[in-house]
């Protein structure tokens, strides 16, 4: 049975999100969520990227599987990953240095989101078709948005709050990031066993 195109999209953003339900992607999760702007920008540019390195493993994938050379996959979705990076990166710091400067260490640290490296293998080896592919990413990249976008908010509202000096930082980081984990474990119902 084929799985609808929307549950993929369902499940890739909210009942398995990438950063909250399986952990990957927290470098950029939590070091560029201390603003929503700047959240909202690395957000967007990862979800590009997703988008783009899922289409290109997807192509890859068949040319591989048509000449029988899987074993070409990790370093093939590797390279396409880092030059869809160098892209954004390019285009970022011609038309928006400030934003370039504010994303900082973390846009070049794309390339190693795990989050993305994983979307192109989970697509591969549930042998998604073209439209599942592109669902998933953008399902994908809508979770990673909405999960650093949450963390930015509440971490932006906990900036007026008086907080205990023990649990500033990174400590406070971590346990907002629990809490949004559990809050979507609440989601998993809505996968129906899949």
């Amino acid at each position: 049975m084929e799985t609808s195109v929307a549950f993929i999209f369902l499940n890739a953003f909210l009942i398995n999100n990438f950063v909250l339900s399986s952990f990957l992607g927290l470098c950029p999760f939590l070091g560029v969520s201390g603003k929503l702007s700047t959240a909202w920008n690395m957000g967007l540019a990862t979800t590009f990227v997703m988008i783009i390195s899922s289409l290109c493993a997807f192509a890859i994938n068949e040319v591989l599987m048509a000449l029988d050379l899987e074993f070409l996959r990790l370093i093939s979705y590797i390279a396409v990953i880092a030059s869809a990076v160098q892209l954004v990166e390019m285009f970022v710091k011609k038309f928006s240095p400030s934003l370039f400067r504010a994303l900082g260490i973390f846009l070049p640290l794309i390339t190693t989101n795990c989050a993305i490296l994983g979307l192109a293998l989970f697509q591969t080896f549930r042998e998604y078709t073209f439209m599942q592919t592109i669902g998933f990413s953008l399902g994908a990249g809508a979770g990673f948005t909405l999960a650093i976008v949450l963390m930015a908010g509440l971490r932006e509202r906990l900036d007026l709050s008086n907080v205990p000096s023990i649990s500033r930082g990174a400590a406070l980081s971590l346990m907002i990031g629990g809490l949004l984990s559990l809050s979507f474990m609440g989601f998993a119902g809505l996968g129906g066993g899949a």
